[in-house]
């Protein structure tokens, strides 16, 4: 992997050369010609994204090895396109010729100009502030005790309960525990159902952060590939059978990133399955809430109910209100969530109290913001979806009923490269890679669709200009892209 070029790093002398190759092409007369065309075409290829910063003349001057007038007469050449930058002091940098990056390379690259489409994360509800100036009036009361709740507020834990309740689950408050996340709640049950070496089930593709998180405790992924309607339930229990998993970790309401959903017939199958192999099932239910063409009430039963026993669910308030409230829960057994807080304080303490107010005042009548978010998404869903048939026509997708990203199965394996050049256009994306096990998906993207429509339907016009830069140029080879991903 290119570890050498991350978005606004530094790429070493010896580096560059290596991506250089053979780049003289009429010998030494025309040499500072030929060095600037080979660097421009590394830019526009995507191998130098905007912002990479280029060793000193001295130090090229002796790895390529050339005279230090060549490669000033080079760096002049591309300073005058706009594809390089330089400032006393700070040294050159690979611009663009729009100017939009041609700052220092210390400057963030995510700016006005930079669509994050890394992060399938929507802005705040718009009643979050409300409902932070509704807490300040009731926080003195809390402010008197000592502000660690193992288990979570009362007030949070209820409210929780009784939206599983709404959702045909019935729930009491002590089957919930409050945590700083899905993310961190995963971590809980990582910790708490397996160890170093022990096999972990998991869909591919998957949520690239729920493969770190396993990874994380030394556990081993095993990866069951999602057909094209949704789940390889007879896969699934081949490997439970085989690979002997002491946990599988399975979304299956608008599965990240495929955004297929699990009917009850298919939940009631799973939880079979699951208690003939006696492995417990981790639930992701993160964007449960998100269902973009029903009502999240009416939709299939929890996996919970089909095996109580056995589901540990996760949720959180990230993607149904807002990524910087940090709050989420794991709703479990009772017994289960005994030994969760018996090996909670090794990591932590309990999750902010303020973050758990806000979220309580704003489940006591969650309906109208939750109507909202999904009518908004549900808008910037189709129009994405617009842009992509009009700028990228030889891609393939289907139409998500919730969630929050489109899956886009490209023309070819070009996914890495697509997201290295997408970086020169402003666009910054998880290859498909970031989403299997072991890597892979070269020929998939996911594509948020969080964002304002205007930005989306620029961002779709890009797309398409990256699409046609890329096609027939075959994969990446070493290029890396290094993003959070959400």
């Amino acid at each position: 992997m290119n570890r050498n070029v991350p978005p606004g790093g530094r790429i070493s002398g010896f580096r560059l050369a290596r991506l250089l190759g053979e780049w003289r092409r009429r010998g030494t007369r025309h040499g500072s010609a030929d060095l600037a065309a080979a660097v421009r075409m590394l830019v526009l290829d995507g191998r130098l994204p905007a912002g990479t910063r280029l060793p000193a003349e001295r130090e090229l001057a002796e790895v390529l090895p050339v005279s230090r007038t060549m490669i000033t007469a080079a760096l002049d050449q591309l300073r005058a396109e706009g594809l390089v930058a330089s400032r006393r002091g700070a040294g050159s940098w690979i611009s663009l010729p729009t100017g939009s990056l041609g700052v220092a390379p210390d400057t963030p690259l995510v700016g006005q100009s930079m669509v994050d489409f890394a992060r399938a994360a929507p802005p705040a509800l718009p009643g979050l502030l409300a409902a932070f100036d509704q807490v300040r009036r009731s926080l003195p009361e809390y402010l008197a005790d000592h502000g660690y709740y193992e288990h979570g507020l009362p007030e949070l834990r209820k409210r929780i309960a009784d939206r599983y309740a709404a959702r045909g689950l019935p729930t009491s408050p002590n089957q919930i525990v409050i945590t700083s996340g899905a993310q961190h709640a995963l971590a809980l049950a990582l910790r708490l159902l397996t160890g170093p070496g022990d096999r972990v089930l998991v869909e591919q593709p998957s949520y690239p952060n729920a493969l770190d998180a396993i990874k994380a405790v030394s556990a081993i992924p095993v990866p069951v590939a999602m057909t094209d309607t949704g789940w390889d339930l007879p896969g699934i229990a081949a490997a439970l059978r085989q690979a002997a998993p002491r946990m599988a970790y399975v979304v299956v309401d608008f599965h990240n990133p495929t955004a297929h959903r699990l009917d009850a017939e298919g939940r009631a199958e799973l939880a079979d399955i699951a208690r003939r192999a006696r492995t417990p099932l981790v639930v992701d239910e993160t964007v449960v809430e998100l269902d973009l063409d029903g009502d999240p009430l009416d939709g299939p039963p929890p996996m919970a109910s089909f095996a109580e026993d056995l589901v540990v669910t996760l949720g959180s308030a990230s993607k149904s209100h807002w990524g910087g409230l940090r709050i989420g829960w794991i709703r479990a057994t009772p017994e289960v969530v005994h030994r969760l807080i018996s090996t909670r304080t090794a990591l932590d303490l309990g999750s902010a109290v303020v973050e758990q107010l806000v979220l309580a005042e704003l489940m006591a009548d969650p309906e109208p913001a939750l109507r909202e978010r999904r009518a908004q998404l549900a808008a910037q869903r189709d129009v994405l979806i617009e842009g992509l048939r009009e700028h990228c026509p030889a891609w393939r997708f289907r139409t998500p009923s919730g969630g929050l990203s489109v899956w886009c199965e490209l023309d070819a394996p070009v996914s890495t490269r697509i997201a290295v050049v997408a970086q020169n256009h402003g666009i910054r994306l998880a290859p498909g890679s970031r989403f299997g096990a072991h890597g892979g998906f070269e020929r998939w993207l996911r594509l948020p669709f969080v964002q304002p429509p205007d930005v989306l339907r620029d961002a779709a016009r890009r797309l398409g200009l990256v699409a046609a830069s890329v096609a027939g140029t075959g994969p990446a080879g070493e290029a890396d892209v290094t993003v959070p991903v959400a």
